[in-house]
Protein backbone atom coordinates (compact mmCIF):
# COMPACT_ATOMS: atom_id res chain seq x y z
CA UNK A 1 0.00 0.00 0.00
CA UNK A 2 1.19 3.65 -0.37
CA UNK A 3 2.65 5.84 2.04
CA UNK A 4 3.12 8.91 -0.12
CA UNK A 5 1.43 11.66 -0.69
CA UNK A 6 1.74 14.18 -3.20
CA UNK A 7 -0.34 17.68 -2.87
CA UNK A 8 -0.31 21.05 -4.77
CA UNK A 9 0.00 24.31 -2.20
CA UNK A 10 -0.40 27.46 -3.80
CA UNK A 11 -0.57 31.54 -2.84
CA UNK A 12 -2.60 33.45 -5.17
CA UNK A 13 -0.82 36.95 -5.18
CA UNK A 14 -0.88 39.55 -8.12
CA UNK A 15 1.12 42.98 -8.90
CA UNK A 16 -0.54 46.20 -9.86
CA UNK A 17 0.67 47.44 -13.17
CA UNK A 18 0.42 50.12 -15.70
CA UNK A 19 1.49 50.18 -18.85
CA UNK A 20 3.96 52.61 -20.03
CA UNK A 21 3.55 54.40 -23.43
CA UNK A 22 6.99 54.68 -24.27
CA UNK A 23 8.05 51.01 -23.43
CA UNK A 24 5.13 49.64 -24.01
CA UNK A 25 5.45 47.48 -21.13
CA UNK A 26 3.68 46.50 -18.19
CA UNK A 27 5.53 47.54 -15.27
CA UNK A 28 4.69 48.22 -11.22
CA UNK A 29 2.00 50.38 -10.46
CA UNK A 30 1.40 51.93 -6.59
CA UNK A 31 4.23 49.44 -5.48
CA UNK A 32 2.95 46.64 -7.32
CA UNK A 33 0.90 45.59 -4.58
CA UNK A 34 -2.06 42.70 -4.85
CA UNK A 35 -4.88 44.92 -5.81
CA UNK A 36 -7.63 45.57 -8.36
CA UNK A 37 -10.56 47.21 -9.14
CA UNK A 38 -9.26 50.57 -8.87
CA UNK A 39 -11.20 53.58 -8.79
CA UNK A 40 -10.17 57.26 -8.26
CA UNK A 41 -12.13 60.32 -7.12
CA UNK A 42 -12.68 63.04 -9.26
CA UNK A 43 -10.17 64.90 -7.81
CA UNK A 44 -7.75 62.67 -8.16
CA UNK A 45 -6.25 62.29 -4.65
CA UNK A 46 -7.86 59.37 -3.41
CA UNK A 47 -7.94 55.67 -4.63
CA UNK A 48 -10.16 53.08 -3.92
CA UNK A 49 -9.47 49.75 -3.81
CA UNK A 50 -10.04 45.67 -3.82
CA UNK A 51 -7.26 43.45 -2.03
CA UNK A 52 -7.08 40.18 -3.83
CA UNK A 53 -7.41 37.80 -2.98
CA UNK A 54 -9.00 38.96 0.25
CA UNK A 55 -11.53 40.73 -1.05
CA UNK A 56 -12.03 43.72 1.05
CA UNK A 57 -12.55 47.75 0.26
CA UNK A 58 -9.58 50.05 1.35
CA UNK A 59 -9.31 53.85 0.63
CA UNK A 60 -6.20 55.55 0.61
CA UNK A 61 -4.28 58.95 -1.05
CA UNK A 62 -2.32 58.09 -4.20
CA UNK A 63 0.88 58.08 -2.15
CA UNK A 64 -0.65 55.35 -0.01
CA UNK A 65 -0.81 57.27 2.92
CA UNK A 66 -4.52 57.68 5.11
CA UNK A 67 -5.10 54.18 4.37
CA UNK A 68 -8.57 52.79 5.86
CA UNK A 69 -9.73 49.31 5.50
CA UNK A 70 -14.07 49.98 5.02
CA UNK A 71 -14.92 46.12 4.69
CA UNK A 72 -13.46 42.98 5.87
CA UNK A 73 -14.26 39.16 4.76
CA UNK A 74 -16.51 37.24 3.99
CA UNK A 75 -17.81 40.40 2.38
CA UNK A 76 -16.15 39.92 -1.34
CA UNK A 77 -16.43 43.49 -3.14
CA UNK A 78 -16.30 44.28 -7.00
CA UNK A 79 -15.58 47.23 -8.86
CA UNK A 80 -15.74 49.95 -5.83
CA UNK A 81 -17.14 53.39 -7.65
CA UNK A 82 -16.47 56.91 -5.87
CA UNK A 83 -19.25 59.49 -6.05
CA UNK A 84 -18.66 62.67 -7.49
CA UNK A 85 -18.32 64.66 -4.14
CA UNK A 86 -16.06 61.70 -2.67
CA UNK A 87 -17.68 61.39 0.23
CA UNK A 88 -19.23 57.99 -0.39
CA UNK A 89 -18.06 55.19 -2.31
CA UNK A 90 -20.71 52.56 -4.14
CA UNK A 91 -19.84 49.01 -4.91
CA UNK A 92 -21.01 45.52 -5.70
CA UNK A 93 -20.19 42.19 -3.17
CA UNK A 94 -20.87 38.92 -2.67
CA UNK A 95 -22.04 37.76 1.07
CA UNK A 96 -22.46 34.31 2.08
CA UNK A 97 -25.65 33.14 2.33
CA UNK A 98 -27.02 36.09 0.38
CA UNK A 99 -27.83 37.33 -3.22
CA UNK A 100 -25.57 40.07 -4.63
CA UNK A 101 -25.93 43.35 -3.98
CA UNK A 102 -24.71 46.67 -4.20
CA UNK A 103 -23.97 49.11 -0.97
CA UNK A 104 -22.65 52.50 -0.25
CA UNK A 105 -20.21 53.26 2.44
CA UNK A 106 -18.48 56.29 3.86
CA UNK A 107 -15.54 56.99 2.47
CA UNK A 108 -14.53 58.03 6.31
CA UNK A 109 -15.56 54.11 6.88
CA UNK A 110 -18.49 52.84 9.02
CA UNK A 111 -21.05 50.24 8.00
CA UNK A 112 -22.10 49.54 4.45
CA UNK A 113 -25.76 50.34 3.56
CA UNK A 114 -27.92 48.18 0.74
CA UNK A 115 -28.60 50.65 -2.00
CA UNK A 116 -31.95 48.59 -2.88
CA UNK A 117 -34.53 47.09 -0.24
CA UNK A 118 -34.49 43.85 -1.99
CA UNK A 119 -31.05 42.70 -3.40
CA UNK A 120 -31.46 40.10 -6.98
CA UNK A 121 -28.10 39.92 -7.90
CA UNK A 122 -27.32 43.52 -8.56
CA UNK A 123 -23.45 44.33 -10.01
CA UNK A 124 -21.77 47.19 -11.66
CA UNK A 125 -23.12 50.16 -9.92
CA UNK A 126 -22.16 53.54 -10.87
CA UNK A 127 -23.04 57.11 -10.01
CA UNK A 128 -24.59 59.50 -12.45
CA UNK A 129 -21.91 62.94 -12.89
CA UNK A 130 -24.16 65.01 -10.62
CA UNK A 131 -24.53 62.39 -8.01
CA UNK A 132 -28.17 62.15 -8.00
CA UNK A 133 -28.33 58.57 -9.52
CA UNK A 134 -26.92 55.51 -9.92
CA UNK A 135 -27.12 52.86 -12.38
CA UNK A 136 -26.82 49.29 -12.04
CA UNK A 137 -27.57 45.88 -13.39
CA UNK A 138 -29.20 42.67 -12.32
CA UNK A 139 -27.64 39.26 -13.30
CA UNK A 140 -29.62 36.29 -12.82
CA UNK A 141 -28.96 33.31 -15.06
CA UNK A 142 -28.17 35.56 -17.39
CA UNK A 143 -28.37 39.55 -17.61
CA UNK A 144 -31.64 40.81 -16.97
CA UNK A 145 -31.70 44.69 -17.51
CA UNK A 146 -29.94 47.74 -16.00
CA UNK A 147 -31.26 50.16 -13.65
CA UNK A 148 -31.86 53.80 -12.41
CA UNK A 149 -32.10 54.63 -9.13
CA UNK A 150 -33.52 58.17 -8.55
CA UNK A 151 -31.18 59.07 -4.76
CA UNK A 152 -33.74 61.95 -3.73
CA UNK A 153 -37.24 59.96 -4.62
CA UNK A 154 -35.96 56.55 -4.33
CA UNK A 155 -37.40 55.40 -7.48
CA UNK A 156 -36.46 52.78 -9.46
CA UNK A 157 -36.51 52.45 -13.24
CA UNK A 158 -35.45 50.38 -16.19
CA UNK A 159 -33.31 52.03 -18.34
CA UNK A 160 -35.32 51.67 -21.91
CA UNK A 161 -34.18 49.30 -24.00
CA UNK A 162 -31.52 47.32 -22.00
CA UNK A 163 -33.01 44.55 -21.62
CA UNK A 164 -30.14 41.55 -21.94
CA UNK A 165 -27.62 44.10 -21.66
CA UNK A 166 -24.89 44.57 -18.54
CA UNK A 167 -21.91 46.35 -17.25
CA UNK A 168 -23.46 49.84 -17.63
CA UNK A 169 -20.87 52.71 -17.61
CA UNK A 170 -22.02 56.27 -17.27
CA UNK A 171 -19.82 58.78 -19.09
CA UNK A 172 -18.11 61.31 -17.19
CA UNK A 173 -19.84 63.83 -19.17
CA UNK A 174 -23.25 62.74 -18.42
CA UNK A 175 -24.00 62.27 -22.65
CA UNK A 176 -23.96 58.36 -22.26
CA UNK A 177 -24.65 55.04 -20.35
CA UNK A 178 -22.47 51.72 -22.19
CA UNK A 179 -23.12 48.78 -21.77
CA UNK A 180 -22.23 44.73 -23.39
CA UNK A 181 -24.59 42.09 -24.44
CA UNK A 182 -24.99 39.24 -22.65
CA UNK A 183 -22.61 37.40 -25.28
CA UNK A 184 -19.75 40.08 -24.65
CA UNK A 185 -19.81 40.42 -28.40
CA UNK A 186 -21.28 44.04 -28.71
CA UNK A 187 -20.66 47.31 -26.96
CA UNK A 188 -24.23 49.52 -26.93
CA UNK A 189 -24.25 53.48 -26.12
CA UNK A 190 -27.54 54.82 -24.72
CA UNK A 191 -27.56 58.77 -25.32
CA UNK A 192 -29.38 59.92 -22.62
CA UNK A 193 -31.09 63.07 -24.03
CA UNK A 194 -32.64 61.31 -27.19
CA UNK A 195 -32.69 57.22 -25.19
CA UNK A 196 -31.49 55.96 -28.18
CA UNK A 197 -28.72 52.90 -28.32
CA UNK A 198 -26.07 52.72 -31.12
CA UNK A 199 -23.60 49.70 -31.83
CA UNK A 200 -20.24 51.37 -30.55
CA UNK A 201 -17.97 47.85 -31.45
CA UNK A 202 -18.89 44.72 -32.19
CA UNK A 203 -16.02 42.69 -30.80
CA UNK A 204 -15.25 40.86 -27.49
CA UNK A 205 -15.81 43.58 -24.49
CA UNK A 206 -13.92 42.92 -21.31
CA UNK A 207 -14.20 45.61 -18.77
CA UNK A 208 -15.19 48.65 -20.10
CA UNK A 209 -13.48 52.15 -18.95
CA UNK A 210 -14.63 55.11 -19.95
CA UNK A 211 -11.34 58.08 -20.61
CA UNK A 212 -11.79 61.13 -18.47
CA UNK A 213 -12.64 63.13 -21.28
CA UNK A 214 -15.79 61.36 -22.22
CA UNK A 215 -13.82 60.79 -25.78
CA UNK A 216 -13.16 57.08 -25.98
CA UNK A 217 -13.95 53.28 -23.60
CA UNK A 218 -11.28 51.55 -23.26
CA UNK A 219 -11.31 47.62 -23.20
CA UNK A 220 -9.90 44.21 -23.29
CA UNK A 221 -10.80 41.81 -25.52
CA UNK A 222 -10.15 37.83 -25.12
CA UNK A 223 -10.79 37.03 -28.29
CA UNK A 224 -7.37 38.09 -30.08
CA UNK A 225 -6.15 39.05 -25.94
CA UNK A 226 -5.30 42.69 -26.18
CA UNK A 227 -6.20 46.40 -24.87
CA UNK A 228 -8.41 48.17 -27.15
CA UNK A 229 -10.04 51.76 -27.05
CA UNK A 230 -12.83 52.96 -29.55
CA UNK A 231 -13.64 56.29 -29.84
CA UNK A 232 -17.26 57.79 -29.86
CA UNK A 233 -17.18 60.21 -32.13
CA UNK A 234 -16.20 57.81 -35.52
CA UNK A 235 -16.29 54.15 -33.54
CA UNK A 236 -12.30 53.86 -34.46
CA UNK A 237 -11.30 51.07 -32.71
CA UNK A 238 -7.17 51.17 -32.00
CA UNK A 239 -5.53 48.21 -30.61
CA UNK A 240 -3.00 49.24 -27.85
CA UNK A 241 -0.89 46.64 -26.47
CA UNK A 242 -1.34 42.73 -26.76
CA UNK A 243 -2.02 40.60 -24.05
CA UNK A 244 -0.97 37.29 -25.18
CA UNK A 245 2.14 36.72 -23.05
CA UNK A 246 0.88 38.52 -19.69
CA UNK A 247 -0.44 36.61 -17.16
CA UNK A 248 -2.96 37.63 -15.60
CA UNK A 249 -4.70 37.90 -11.76
CA UNK A 250 -7.75 38.35 -10.04
CA UNK A 251 -11.10 37.48 -9.05
CA UNK A 252 -12.43 38.12 -13.04
CA UNK A 253 -8.75 39.27 -14.02
CA UNK A 254 -9.80 43.07 -14.01
CA UNK A 255 -8.84 45.33 -16.15
CA UNK A 256 -8.84 49.13 -15.54
CA UNK A 257 -7.46 52.76 -16.44
CA UNK A 258 -5.11 55.30 -14.66
CA UNK A 259 -6.24 58.97 -13.77
CA UNK A 260 -4.41 59.37 -16.87
CA UNK A 261 -5.92 56.88 -18.91
CA UNK A 262 -3.26 54.40 -19.11
CA UNK A 263 -4.87 51.04 -19.12
CA UNK A 264 -3.78 49.12 -15.35
CA UNK A 265 -4.06 45.43 -14.89
CA UNK A 266 -2.99 42.86 -12.03
CA UNK A 267 -0.18 40.32 -13.41
CA UNK A 268 -0.07 36.92 -12.09
CA UNK A 269 2.67 36.61 -9.51
CA UNK A 270 1.18 33.75 -7.23
CA UNK A 271 3.22 30.82 -6.14
CA UNK A 272 2.54 26.87 -6.84
CA UNK A 273 4.15 24.02 -5.20
CA UNK A 274 4.11 20.28 -5.08
CA UNK A 275 4.95 18.76 -1.69
CA UNK A 276 5.37 14.82 -1.26
CA UNK A 277 4.73 13.94 2.14
CA UNK A 278 5.24 10.57 3.74
CA UNK A 279 1.53 9.30 5.57
CA UNK A 280 1.58 6.72 8.64
CA UNK A 281 -1.77 5.42 9.42
CA UNK A 282 -2.72 5.56 13.19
Amino acid sequence: MGKGLFVIGSQPRGELSRLDSKTQQFVPYLSGLSLEGLDFSRDGEWVAYVTFPEGSLWRSKLDGSQQVQLTSPPMQVLLPRWSPDGKQIAFAAETPGKPEGIYFISAEGGQPEPVTKDQDNELDVGWSPNGDQVVFGEFGSAPRAIYLLNLKTHERSTLPGSEGLYSPRWSPDGRYIAAITADQASLRLYEVATGNWIELAKFHIGYPSWSRDSKYIYFDGNDSPAFYRVRVSDRKLDRLVSLTNVRRAGTYEWTGLAPDDSPLLLRDVGTEEIYALEWQAP
